[in-house]
């Protein structure tokens, strides 16, 4: 055998014994003519001594090492002299004095640093992926990964849940995101799509009568990146029969609540989760995302502004969906004018033309009745009375010393700039406590919004989450008279700003599944081409259901603590969806077009590396 332990593995409780261990060099030090080799492998890393008087040829081979060379060694487990322990280290208390040193193979100078957490360009990480899973950082984060998986399969399977693989060679429907196409060699001008999600197949299964399926689903969207999306990722699939929105709620809160435990001990998870409709986590925090791991809700005040005369704030009133609407940021009234207008560019970056601001500035303890005009650091203060302004600052729940930001614009747009502002200043000012997973489940959003295409009687609908989502039952008598005020069934498990995933109560009845069809702008001939094969199931006994679909990459992420989803997936693909280390997407030759009937409009380019 090359090992007869893991590196990591030693303790005091071996010292005496001889092991064979194999790994890689990860540091060679020459002390006084003894050699110190640090030897890695996956569970962590030993001290190994050479030593020239008692191994000579041994010895020999030591002095040739270099970093990340793959070795074996054989030697005894001492413990190390006294005063020499390394704490750091797990295995800081032995050393192996190695008898033989044997070089399974050597290797090239890395092009970064594998042994310590230097900084290192992403691309150039990427493009020697296999060397940066070497590295202790990335390790730790596959181990997680197989962690967290490994728990949710133990964690549904002793509830009842079956483990159903679903294809990936699909019909392309429209859902939402662009499909990945397939070409098909043997049917020319078809094509398969690859699964945005199994979504139909999972309700497929509700009628087949498995009641409890998931899946770890491997799921393609061919949309733009960011920090927390990939082309291809990976998700926690789940479907459930004879279910409504607190079953399922309650099975996810559950699991999350045992997997933190687990995964990242040392994180506080508040429980149980809050739970908000939509409508309410607009209203307080702007964002169907909220951080709730501070405060600084957002407060109307359009009704106390509505007579002040000031027109900045009032005009937008006469508007419809006009609204005046502010944060407080505690203890920033003396915020300096460049401070200010730092604020001020972040709420136009989101629309607002604006942003009104006032500065409490008494001391701490001064009651807000007992403030004067003097106090007021503001733009405006020349046209607010300061009967106004403790109105305002009454409202707001703010004290002095307090800076209220205040936007006055359409509904969305002051959601949207007061969301970005609390976001900023929650991390400016340190209000967010790193160790906490403050989950929520945010339900009932809207059922529809408008599509980008112009549809019968103006702009067409599209589903805001997908449409096989049930609408809520009292709205479901507005689909004839006000299709977009209707609420769904559908929800999110949200995690400090993060959306982990979304789910719903799915339609179970066709008559319904064909008007949400046809509300989204399908013809019958299209209903019945894209989906006909699942309303004809729906003709068979379909249980009521619904499911939920998490981000496996996501949930790992926020575990680990990273700050975006590539450092939790073991090959991921660039921002602009590049594969550095394969080089993909590549050109393919001629045949292969031929034998799948395509041809190139354009011949093919290089793609510039841009990230």
């Amino acid at each position: 055998m090359l090992k007869s332990h893991n590196c990591g593995e030693l303790t005091a409780a071996h010292a005496g014994q001889d092991v064979r261990l194999a790994g890689w060099v990860h540091r060679r030090r020459d002390h006084g003519g003894l050699i110190f080799l640090d030897i890695r492998d996956r569970s962590g890393l030993v001290q190994a001594v050479v030593d020239p008087s008692a191994a000579e040829a041994a010895y020999r081979t030591a002095d040739t090492l270099r970093a990340e060379w793959v070795v074996a060694l054989t030697g005894e487990v001492r413990a190390r002299p006294a005063g020499t322990e390394n704490p750091r280290l797990a295995t800081g208390d032995i050393e192996v004095h190695a008898t033989d040193v044997d070089v399974l193979n050597p290797s090239k100078t890395p092009p970064f640093y594998i042994n310590e957490d230097s900084e290192v360009d992403e691309p150039l990480r990427l493009r020697y992926r296999y060397l940066d899973l070497r590295r202790e950082r990335m390790a730790a984060n596959l181990a997680l990964r197989h962690r967290v998986v490994k728990y949710i399969r133990d964690f549904l399977d002793a509830r009842g849940f079956l483990e159903v693989e679903t294809p990936m060679l699909m019909k392309s429907t429209p859902e939402g995101a662009r499909d990945y196409l397939v070409p098909s060699r043997v049917h020319p001008g078809y094509f398969y799509a690859l699964p945005q999600s199994p979504q139909q197949l999972k309700q497929l299964l509700m009628v087949a009568g498995v009641e409890r399926y998931f899946q770890i689903a491997r799921c393609f969207r061919d949309e733009d990146l960011r920090a927390d999306r990939q082309p291809e990722f990976t998700q926690l699939d789940l479907e459930m029969s004879f279910v409504d929105e607190r079953d399922v709620l309650d099975l996810m809160e559950s699991l999350y609540t045992g997997l933190a435990g687990a995964a990242a001990p040392s994180k506080r998870v508040p429980a149980p989760f809050p739970r908000m409709t939509y409508a309410e986590a607009m209203r307080r925090f702007g964002t169907d995302k909220p951080d709730l791991r501070f405060g600084m809700e957002i407060t109307d005040i359009s009704a106390i502004v509505r007579d002040t005369g000031v027109a900045v704030l009032t005009s937008v009133l006469t508007e419809p969906g006009g609204a005046v609407r502010g944060i407080v940021a505690p203890g920033c009234a003396g915020y300096s004018r460049r401070e200010l207008e730092a604020l001020t560019d972040i709420a136009r970056t989101q629309g607002a033309r604006g942003l009104a601001t006032i500065g409490l500035d008494a001391e701490p303890d001064t009651p807000i009745g007992a403030l004067r005009q003097e106090h007021v650091r503001s733009a405006l203060a020349r046209h607010l009375e300061i009967e106004a302004v403790q109105e305002i600052a009454r409202t707001m729940g703010a004290s002095a010393g307090d800076l209220l930001l205040i936007v006055a614009a359409h509904e969305d747009i002051v959601n949207a700039g007061l969301s970005a502002l609390r976001a900023e200043l929650g991390h400016r000012l340190a209000l967010a406590d790193p160790d906490e997973l403050a989950f929520a489940f945010i339900t009932e959003f809207p059922l529809f919004e408008a599509g980008d295409a112009e549809g019968e009687g103006g702009r067409a609908l599209t589903s805001v989450h997908h449409p096989f989502t049930a609408p809520v039952p009292e709205d479901v008598g507005l689909l004839e008279e006000s299709p977009d005020s209707a609420r769904s069934r559908a929800y999110d498990l949200v995690v400090n700003g993060l959306e982990l995933g979304s789910g719903s109560i799915r339609i179970h009845d066709r008559a319904l599944q064909d008007r949400i069809f046809a509300l989204l702008g399908h013809s019958p001939e299209q209903i019945q081409e894209r989906f006909g094969h699942m309303l004809e199931a729906f003709d068979y006994g379909v249980p009521p259901h619904g499911g939920f679909a998490p981000g496996i990459d996501r949930t790992v992420m926020v575990l680990a603590g990273e700050p975006n989803i590539r450092e939790v997936i073991p090959f991921p693909k660039t921002q602009s969806a590049q594969d550095l280390m394969m080089s993909a997407p590549s050109p393919v030759d001629a045949q292969q077009l031929r034998d799948l009937h395509l041809q190139l409009r354009d011949p093919a380019r290089s793609i510039p590396n841009t990230d």
